[in-house]
């Protein structure tokens, strides 16, 4: 865009010169009154054709000299990008590779001075992969055609180790080559494998751990042993089982891959803030246990601002409030405007906060769902503003089970027509 100042002092140019051009022609005006002559007449429009194109010769000089000094440039060739390696372009177009959502998604990786195509196409076919699957990999991680034979070997060993056979292997790198082409920190992935079948792990859950949080095992060993350590402290002095812990971990590892990842410390500030606010040992132990997965997401102070807003919006006592915590744990790791977007759906359908309070698990479930579960009992005759929402609440299955029993009732009949009728005395 040309400068603020560039473009007042040619137009100020301009103008000028534009005033020039109507004095002259104001002045050969006269040469075309009825007194003057013919030759006249010709002179005046020819020396004001002159004048009017040296102005505007004049006014376009100005504004090329007053244009910003990246006008020129802007009409100058783009820098030259890195030149690709056309060997590795010729290699992945032979594999069936479409070369242009490589260039674009990770042009980078074709600009490479060594790449290992062929290499690596031919690992994946030792794993089992076919022509189709190995074109696929290399399209969403082309990443991999860069990683070093040697290092993807390991890699392969070692995700041998814990898959039962090459169909699963191949179905886990499939899905997340970029944890399969993680190579970084082997010593560590290595040793955190061993930790985990130490722990009881089967190998089906630490391959599946493997693919969905390769962050956890890129740390040293060090780090998740202390995790699980503060798992096992925490489980214990809650009143756990010591013969149901690998179980327990286990539920937790499986349901959440990324639990590993979450300080020591920080699961003590947790369970210190919910002690603080009065739930005792069981009922901490049966919120874990609820939570499962969940109970890494908890922090202090989102807990705090959600118990606020459920205590205000129930208009409920602190015992209520552990009790309704304790049946809806979602409440505790719900972010804020989550459970308030919840609780106004609710009261925007007509229910009330009575009815939420006795049937806290309601706020598990989005509001879509709720719409939708409402108006299917509505046309089965159920009218959850004067009933209870616990038909609402629970799992898929649970519903649909709620809705056979409503259906069946619907369809049943007043009376039993072959039924004795009872005598009036009666």
């Amino acid at each position: 865009m040309r400068p603020r100042s560039a473009r007042s002092s040619s137009s100020s140019f301009c103008r000028a010169e534009k005033c020039d051009s109507i004095s002259v022609w104001r002045s050969s005006k006269s040469t075309f009154s009825p007194s003057g002559s013919f030759g006249g007449a010709m002179l005046g429009t020819s020396t004001m054709l002159r004048v009017t194109t040296s102005s505007l010769c004049a006014c376009s000089r100005r504004l090329r000299l007053l244009g910003p000094p990246s006008a020129s440039a802007s009409t100058a060739a783009p820098p030259p990008k890195t030149p690709e390696n056309q060997l590795t372009v010729r290699s992945l177009y032979q594999l069936s590779v479409d070369i242009r959502k490589v260039r674009k998604s990770k042009a980078w990786v074709l600009s490479e001075g060594s790449a290992y195509v062929r290499e690596t196409a031919e690992l994946l076919r030792d794993m089992g992969a076919d022509a189709t699957a190995i074109a696929s990999i290399l399209e969403t991680h082309p990443e991999a055609v860069l990683c070093r034979p040697e290092e993807a070997a390991a890699q392969r060993d070692l995700w041998v180790s814990v898959c039962p056979n090459k169909r699963e292997l191949m179905s886990m790198v499939e899905k997340f080559p970029a944890s399969f082409f993680t190579l970084t920190h082997h010593g560590h992935q290595r040793a955190n494998v061993l930790f985990l079948q130490s722990l009881g792990l089967g190998n089906r859950i630490i391959g599946k751990l493997m693919a969905s949080a390769p962050q956890s095992f890129s740390r040293p060993v060090g780090l998740n042993k202390e995790v699980v350590h503060t798992l096992r402290e925490t489980y214990l002095e809650l009143g756990g089982d010591e013969g149901d812990l690998r179980v327990w971990l286990r539920k937790l590892l499986a349901q959440n891959p990324h639990i590993l990842l979450r300080p020591a410390g920080a699961w003590r500030d947790s369970l210190g803030f919910l002690r603080e606010r009065g739930f005792t040992t069981e009922e901490l132990l049966g919120l874990v246990s609820s939570l499962r997965a969940s109970v890494a997401e908890l922090r202090p102070e989102a807990m705090r601002r959600a118990l606020g807003y459920v205590e205000a919006a129930l208009a409920c006592s602190e015992d209520e409030l552990k009790q309704i915590a304790t049946r809806c744990p979602a409440v505790l790791h719900h972010s804020l405007p989550t459970l308030a977007g919840r609780f106004q759906g609710l009261m925007d359908v007509g229910l009330s906060a009575q009815q939420v309070k006795e049937s806290p698990n309601v706020l598990e479930l989005t509001t879509p769902i709720v719409l939708y579960r409402i108006q299917k009992l509505a046309s089965l005759g159920y009218d959850v503003r004067s009933g209870s929402l616990d038909v609402v609440a629970g799992t898929k299955k649970d519903f649909e089970t709620s809705c056979g029993k409503l259906h069946l009732r619907q369809r049943r009949p007043m009376f039993n027509p072959v039924a004795p009728l009872r005598p009036a005395e009666e």
